[in-house]
């Protein structure tokens, strides 16, 4: 039996699931001007999956390296979501929604 395909779709789903905590705990602590770190590892790990010979393993990095990527517009989302109450705000990138202040808008 070829195991690689469950092995891959267990990898997305991991991935995605755990990039979803990360991205809500990082604009909490870091605001959504973090996003450059989610480009370079995305970068550095698809670099890696170019050089990777195991296909699976190459996959897998594959995948992680775009969920990692397409944590930068959620960074973004997540600050809108912030702003409009739904998650909790960081008094440090947040100090008006914090006080129930009216938001500013996010570039």
């Amino acid at each position: 039996m070829y195991y690689s395909g469950l092995l891959l779709a267990v990898a997305a789903f991991a991935s995605i699931g755990v990039f979803h905590p990360i991205v809500i705990a990082c604009e909490y602590h870091f605001s959504y001007r973090i996003w450059p770190c989610f480009l370079l590892g995305g970068l550095l790990l698809l670099g890696l999956s170019l050089r990777t010979a195991n296909i699976t393993a190459s996959s897998i990095l594959g995948v992680v390296a775009c969920s990692c990527m397409w944590s930068i517009p959620e960074l973004f989302h997540q600050h809108r979501r912030v702003e409009k109450g739904w998650f909790k705000a960081n008094p440090k990138y947040h100090p008006g929604v914090a006080r129930g202040e009216k938001p500013q808008t996010v570039p």
